[in-house]
């Protein structure tokens, strides 16, 4: 049923209302559809006081995908959380921008085993949003959290697993 939840929830995902909003478009691409693609055109929705891409909507276009692909390839038996973010600014987001989420086979299988191994690990990923031209717009960073479902923690921790209860 998980399966079948996360792919409904990636083919609605262009209808999110933070998305919708901020004109953010996703697909899926790829062989075995591992990739994901992500575009937002400059609009009034969207600008900040400059006219230029709201940093807050540039950041929401690259929040969930690295986990959103983790928790795919590792499948159930496994907790995926947002751990840490950053964000930094390169130059003023003008047109439509992208960015491209992916983590090749052999990463996921590293992640796999040092979960396996270490009870839990702290995988980095970094995005970046680049103009039509192909300039960096903006950096993400993404700090997620994997471990074994029911391995060490309680169940309180596979419900979130950061200290203080704050995700």
């Amino acid at each position: 049923m998980w399966r079948g939840r996360r792919e409904w929830l990636l083919k609605v995902m262009n209808f999110y209302p933070p998305f919708l909003g901020a004109g953010i478009r996703v697909k899926r691409t790829g062989s075995e559809k591992r990739r994901f693609e992500v575009r937002m055109k400059l609009t009034p929705l969207n600008q900040n006081v400059l006219g230029t891409h709201f940093g807050g909507s540039l950041y929401a276009m690259c929040d969930p995908f690295f986990v959103l692909i983790l928790m795919r390839e590792l499948g159930p038996g496994y907790v995926v959380w947002d751990k840490a973010a950053t964000i930094r600014f390169v130059r003023p987001g003008r047109g439509v921008v992208r960015a491209a989420f992916e983590i090749p086979p052999e990463r996921v299988e590293e992640i796999r085993r040092a979960a396996d191994a270490d009870g839990r690990v702290e995988p980095e990923f970094t995005a970046r949003v680049v103009g039509r031209d192909g300039a960096v717009v903006a950096e993400v960073g993404k700090t997620l959290y994997v471990r074994r479902r029911g391995g060490t923690g309680s169940a309180d921790a596979d419900a979130n697993p950061s200290p203080g209860g704050v995700a």
